[in-house]
């Protein structure tokens, strides 16, 4: 098996849901990290969703508040987000264009 460390950065998010990363058929990644930043001046909602290879969608996060030029970072020191291959980890703000994300994950092939 190979293991590749990536990041990805999805710029201004807002009300409808964005996909960070969607594995294929053939690869599961390894989510260790997501930073999250409100670019507004005023508070904001967030929500991250799993959708699982059985269509169904989960949310990890759901209007979780971060506050004006702040960042929230979901995962813990030692929590990670494993995606299964044709799964789908999406992001989404209360407010139009209102929200940065970084993604590191390794994706195993």
């Amino acid at each position: 098996m190979a293991t590749f460390f990536r990041s990805k950065v999805l710029k201004d998010i807002g009300v409808l849901q964005v996909p960070g990363i969607t594995t294929d058929a053939s690869t599961r990644s390894t989510i260790i990290g997501i930073s999250m930043t409100n670019l507004t001046q005023s508070n904001i909602f967030v929500s991250v969703l799993i959708h699982d290879d059985t269509s169904v969608d989960g949310f990890y996060l759901k209007d979780v508040m971060i506050p004006p030029n702040s960042s929230l970072k979901p995962l813990g020191p030692a929590e990670k987000i494993i995606l299964a291959p044709t799964n789908v980890i999406s992001f989404k703000s209360s407010e139009t264009d209102s929200m940065d994300v970084i993604l590191s994950y390794v994706d195993i092939v």
